[in-house]
């Protein structure tokens, strides 16, 4: 099939944006899909040029991801949001439809999706370190699993109060631990480490084989704390999982075709 008239686009948004990995996820999944009519960029966009910039967008434009700084402010700009979104109070994802856009979440899902991917099925006790924009994904992922409760560690207690009206609508039992004893993590089934780069490297865990680690961070890899739970035996997740997951629900609902999730797999491990 020849390239011809472009005729649908989608892109990551954020700032700074130079960095993702998306357009890589994206472009793979194009071209295994054979949508040769597709493309993908990175955007740099703050939260004050979203509204101008979404304007700006004609029909060729189907879909956006959402990355930091924006993700609160595109729920509040959509014409309509899914369930996930308006629980999570943030989104991911916008989608074009008739009159505007619909907000989603695929962060919460693809977290899912990673984790029964590495065998969790179901968590009796989910334990998260910090409490920042993607502890809202854990603690949808924790709901979709039937988690009982949820601890979360942060150095900034009023952070965690932020997420107690989130836990309410999904129905989670949320316990506020200090981080003074982030030691105690292991005791739960899953960790979710949702903290940035360099603030969990001087924790020390003692980590029990059965307990699953999930660190959002995917670079460098492993970092310290992935390092220490693959030592003691503990399956392990990285950021790049949960990159690729969630990319894989917006690759579907942008182009509406079943993502070829291995060549996106193997594009995001060689870039």
């Amino acid at each position: 099939m020849t390239r011809g008239v472009l005729r649908h686009r989608a892109a990551v948004l954020g700032s700074p944006v130079a960095h993702s990995l998306s357009p890589v996820i994206h472009r793979a999944g194009y071209e295994a899909a054979g949508l040769s009519d597709w493309e993908y960029t990175a955007i740099e966009c703050d939260e004050a040029k979203l509204p101008g910039l979404l304007a700006d967008l004609d029909d060729t434009w189907a879909g956006l991801s959402i990355t930091m700084p924006l993700k609160t402010a595109a729920l509040r700009i959509a014409t309509s949001a899914t369930e996930t979104a308006t629980a999570l109070g943030a989104a991911n994802t916008l989608v074009r439809v008739d009159g505007g856009w619909r907000a989603d979440n695929t962060d919460a899902p693809g977290m899912v999706d990673a984790l029964v991917e590495h065998g969790v099925t179901g968590i009796g006790r989910m334990a998260i370190l910090g409490a920042g924009g993607t502890a809202r994904a854990a603690l949808g992922a924790a709901a979709a699993l039937g988690t009982d409760e949820v601890i979360v560690y942060a150095r900034r207690p009023a952070a965690v109060d932020e997420l107690r009206p989130i836990a309410r609508r999904l129905g989670l039992t949320l316990v506020a631990a200090p981080w003074t004893q982030i030691t105690e993590a292991s005791n739960a089934d899953v960790v979710v480490s949702t903290v940035p780069k360099g603030v969990a490297d001087d924790l020390v865990i003692d980590w029990k084989p059965s307990t699953v680690l999930f660190d959002v961070l995917y670079d460098p890899w492993p970092t310290p704390l992935a390092d220490g739970a693959l030592s003691a035996g503990c399956r392990v997740l990285a950021g790049l999982d949960l990159l690729l997951a969630q990319a894989v629900h917006q690759f579907e609902q942008f182009t509406g075709v079943t993502a070829p999730v291995s060549a996106m797999r193997t594009a995001l491990a060689e870039r």
